[in-house]
């Protein structure tokens, strides 16, 4: 049967996790494909190679020009809006989707509802939780999206789900203006990206997308403290009749709010007579690790549960299955009681700076790429903390430098290598500096690739080296 893309001409612009699916899904539906490309390596080589296979067209090297008769473009979503292809297409009046868009549009007529998740930190874990939430409740579902399953596999894909649980970044929001979600959760805003926005404002405009048309709930952080805030978003957000705002806390809940009451998660939002009664949902040591932003991440889980009519007991079931990915906040070992920690995905300050206030006496092991980012407030905030601190990478002297300022006591050591064994040598160091009952913390605050492929490797390095220790 024809489609709304037969015979249509559209570029898909990138290849990688998104462009490759989007280029089968939009070829399978009878469109004139082309696939453009900055990079010219040997992985995007491989993938051309692929889709040239299947009749798709693809350029490499050149993902500036808009090729001739191009009626759509469905981009990869970390592609800048300032690029000249994006410019030229506006010029040319043709319409630019991400590929949550097409997945969106792409949607059959009983498809599946999004329960989505975004904000600057916290996404993957809050959507896991989710998802093991729902398939406690005994629900199909999967997690999809930016976690790094193509959500156009999931729509399109031969698989029956009840429900979807969606990570989305700001990118993939900002190339999505018809996405409408059964209920979504913002979980924190931060400055993050904003070489590619241009602005704070710009940022978080794109986060709070994720609002937009929800039917059900906006989910906020009642916590957060920086303007604007998650529940500002909520409040400019164009809903449905009948949606309602729902608050997550680490402190005593009020009506229509999760929160925390004598070591227990519970609700206040979605039982009879909201003024007066609480549900309990689980304990706070159901959740793993039972760290302050972490349970933060388990509220907002569970109100987007409940919001899907989820029973308390399988949010206490789905948070108790729920194992973490690696390098978010995960326990390595303890060697002469000193406990070693590793949250290499602490990759910006203001995840580094709920990764601190997890632990009272830290030596902190920082550095990277700093991406733009500035120190100053991390340190002062975490100042009482640290035992002390050993730096790492191409950047280490602004951390070093914020020391110098904020905690001048702090005994810091500045590691001048940024091979991938200075890690060996940063854990050796910490270890000397620590004393029974610390916590040594890899949280880096900065990018990775510096020194290593990416957070993964730098958190592998980490574990190995305390490994040794062990040993």
């Amino acid at each position: 049967m024809p489609s709304e893309f037969t015979g249509k001409h559209v570029t898909v612009a990138g290849l990688g996790v998104s462009g490759v699916p989007a280029a089968k899904v939009l070829h399978g539906l009878g469109a004139h494909v082309t696939v453009v490309n900055d990079g010219d390596d040997e992985r995007a080589r491989t993938q051309a190679a692929e889709l040239e296979a299947l009749g798709v067209t693809v350029r490499l090297g050149d993902g500036d020009t808009l090729p001739e008769g191009t009626e759509l473009i469905v981009t990869a979503p970390g592609w800048k809006p300032t690029k000249p292809l994006f410019t030229a297409a506006g010029q040319a009046g043709v319409p630019v989707w991400g590929d949550v868009e097409l997945a969106w549009r792409l949607r059959g007529p009983d498809a599946a509802p999004w329960l989505a998740v975004t904000g600057t930190n916290g996404k993957t874990t809050t959507v896991q939780m989710l998802a093991s939430i729902l398939k406690a409740a005994g629900l199909r579902t999967a997690a999809v999206g930016n976690i790094g399953v193509s959500l156009l596999d999931a729509v399109t894909g031969d698989t029956e789900y009840d429900v979807l649980s969606v990570e989305l970044s700001s990118y993939q929001l900002h190339w999505a203006p018809s996405l409408r979600a059964h209920s979504a959760a913002v979980l924190n805003l931060a400055p993050d990206h904003l070489d590619w926005h241009g602005s704070m404002e710009a940022y978080a405009a794109d986060k709070g997308r994720i609002y937009e048309g929800n039917r059900v709930a906006c989910v906020y952080n009642v916590d957060a403290t920086d303007k604007p805030s998650t529940e500002d978003l909520v409040r400019a957000a164009d809903v449905e009749e009948g949606c309602r705002a729902i608050g997550f806390t680490l402190g005593t809940p009020g009506p229509s709010q999760l929160g925390v009451v004598e070591g227990l998660l519970v609700d206040r939002a979605f039982v009879e007579d909201r003024q007066k009664n609480a549900q309990e949902l689980a304990e706070v040591s159901d959740v793993n690790p039972p760290a302050p932003h972490n349970i933060a991440n388990a509220l907002a889980a569970a109100g987007l549960a409940r919001a899907f009519g989820v029973s308390a007991a399988a949010v206490r079931d789905g948070l108790r299955a729920f194992t973490p990915d690696a390098h978010r906040i995960a326990h390595v070992a303890d060697v002469d009681g000193v406990a070693y920690v590793d949250d290499s995905k602490a990759t910006n300050t203001h995840a580094t700076e709920a990764s601190l206030a997890a632990y009272e006496s830290i030596v902190w092991i920082a550095g990277g790429l700093a991406k733009g980012a500035t120190f100053d407030e991390l340190v002062a905030g975490a100042a009482k903390r640290l035992r002390g601190a050993v730096l790492i990478g191409a950047d280490r002297a602004l951390i070093r430098e914020a020391l110098a300022r904020h905690a001048p006591e702090v005994p810091v050591v500045d590691l001048d290598r940024t091979d991938t064994g200075a890690m060996l040598q940063a854990v050796q160091e910490a270890r000397r500096l620590a004393r029974p009952g610390d916590t040594v913390l890899l949280a880096p605050a900065c990018a990775s690739m510096d020194m290593f492929t990416n957070y993964n490797q730098r958190g592998d390095a980490f574990a190995q080296a305390v490994r040794e220790l062990g040993a």
